[in-house]
């Protein structure tokens, strides 16, 4: 990963966008879009700036002058400039998903965006909403937050009942509440590594390391596969898999000899 992906909350706070003509244009719409305050200059409180000047010279002092002042700055279409880049975004609030290439080719995250586009329901946000007004509910179903987490998971699986390319997905929230069975307490998957390249991870491999609570592995497992795994799951460094195992989906990683 050569970037950080974030989501900053814009909503009332002071942006400063330097240039005119249609990328300040096009940078303004994703600014007002996101709710930021638009000033063509620093003002006090201003975090986060834009540049959109066809002229490098200028582009560079604009981009230099405000990063001085403590601003972020991206400067539209030099890459090499910019503290951080603008996504492709698709747009299905509160569900945003963004894709970025870092810069090396806007027209590339295009194309990714519009297959995405064509994937996903125009009723996506609506599921995302009926999530969040059914929290405490789902606290009072299940009390344990990896209990919960679990539960959401296959919910959301292909063909989980909360599908979420599923048609109407948001109106089985309550009935998804009321039937849920309560997620078993413990299960380990041994997963046998035939290659250190995280490329070449198989299908049930990714998924289960998406997935998994707790990751048991050998002192040989590369950090390159341990780092698809959820960023939140613990890690343990074993000989062996464990005997006993915690509450949730443990995975147990050893990689075959020769691999």
């Amino acid at each position: 990963m050569e970037q950080l992906p974030v989501f900053l909350n814009l909503r009332g706070r002071t942006v400063v966008l330097v240039g005119e003509g249609e990328a300040a244009d096009a940078k303004a719409r994703l600014i007002a879009r996101a709710g930021g305050r638009i000033v063509s200059a620093w003002e006090k409180g201003a975090t986060l700036a834009f540049v959109a000047l066809d002229e490098d010279a200028a582009a560079r002092a604009a981009a230099a002058d405000l990063r001085a002042r403590g601003l972020l700055v991206n400067v539209v279409d030099r890459p090499d400039l910019c503290d951080f880049t603008t996504p492709a975004i698709v747009d299905r609030a509160p569900v945003t998903i963004a894709i970025g290439t870092g810069g090396a080719s806007a027209g590339l995250a295009k194309a990714v965006r519009q297959r995405i586009e064509a994937l996903l329901p125009a009723t996506l946000g609506d599921l995302a909403s009926a999530l969040y007004a059914a929290r405490a509910a789902m606290k009072a179903r299940w009390p344990a937050a990896a209990d919960r987490r679990r539960a959401i998971d296959a919910a959301l699986a292909k063909g989980g009942a909360l599908d979420p390319l599923a048609d109407a997905a948001a109106d089985r929230v309550e009935e998804w509440l009321a039937a849920s069975a309560p997620p078993s307490p413990s299960r380990l998957e041994t997963i046998s590594l035939t290659s250190a390249d995280p490329d070449e991870l198989t299908l049930r491999a990714a998924r289960l390391l998406g997935e998994a609570d707790h990751i048991f592995h050998t002192p040989a497992i590369p950090a390159a596969i341990l780092g698809r795994a959820r960023a939140d799951a613990v890690r343990h460094v074993a000989d062996e898999p464990p005997a006993d195992t915690p509450a949730g989906l443990s995975l147990w990683l050893d990689i075959e000899r020769g691999g």
